[in-house]
């Protein structure tokens, strides 16, 4: 009998066969900063197609004598990775990057909100002047709930888990490298459950399919996307 991925998944849950990922905690959002802090608006939309909402987040790829961290732009609807960025620092212009990736691989000009947490890169006025000049609306959670940027926090952990893996003595050349090889892959050739087995890029390419939702237990809201 064939089965697919997420029926070999769901046996070996079954039968306590998965390796569990080592869990590494490392801060990478400050929000106490003196700069303005937006309001979540993508709480009550409906996402219906591509660049309609894009999400952004930081997580840390790296270790305590080698530290790197990749910046992420993803869009809401299709899960495509649109921007990124790996660096050694937290600094503002990573996340800039990222950013400037996406808006360089944009294809529409219809209504687009960008949808972070609230930390210092994306308050930033660097960062906050690239969404203005591309007439991008700012979006940001307003707590600490996971929940409130779930498809950013699933896209992290899914290359980290899945492609990048236990690569944190890599230098920062070939991590780059790397990165760019695995959301290569990521894009094109990993199918999401959430996109009725289509990859990224196959949903991104039309707008008819109806973006599957649940309802957060915390927000008790259909508003983002059950990512597999």
């Amino acid at each position: 009998m064939q089965v697919g991925r997420d029926r070999l998944f769901t046996i070996l849950k079954a039968n306590r066969m998965l390796i569990r990922p080592k869990t590494s905690y490392h801060i990478t959002t400050n929000s106490h900063h003196r700069f303005r802090k937006h309001r979540n608006l993508i709480k009550k939309i409906d996402i219906e197609r591509p660049e309609q909402v894009w999400v952004s987040d930081i997580t840390y790829i790296g270790n305590r004598s080698n530290p790197m961290y990749l910046a992420l732009v993803t869009d809401a609807y299709s899960k495509k990775i649109v921007g990124y960025d790996v660096s050694n620092s937290l600094d503002v212009s990573g996340s800039c990057k990222a950013l400037i990736m996406a808006r360089k691989n944009r294809k529409t000009d219809k209504m687009l909100l960008h949808h972070s947490d609230r930390g210092l890169q994306y308050c930033s006025g660097e960062y906050q002047k690239i969404l203005s000049k591309n007439n991008i609306k700012c979006s940001m959670t307003q707590a600490y709930d996971p929940y409130e940027n779930a498809i950013a926090e699933r896209i992290n952990g899914i290359l980290k888990q899945e492609f990048i893996g236990n690569t944190k003595h890599l230098k920062l050349k070939t991590m780059k490298q790397l990165v760019s090889n695995s959301i290569q892959i990521y894009n094109n050739k990993r199918p999401h459950y959430s996109n009725y087995y289509l990859t990224p890029q196959q949903m991104h390419q039309q707008q008819k399919i109806q973006m599957r939702t649940y309802k957060s237990k915390k927000l008790n809201e259909d508003i983002l996307v059950e990512l597999n």
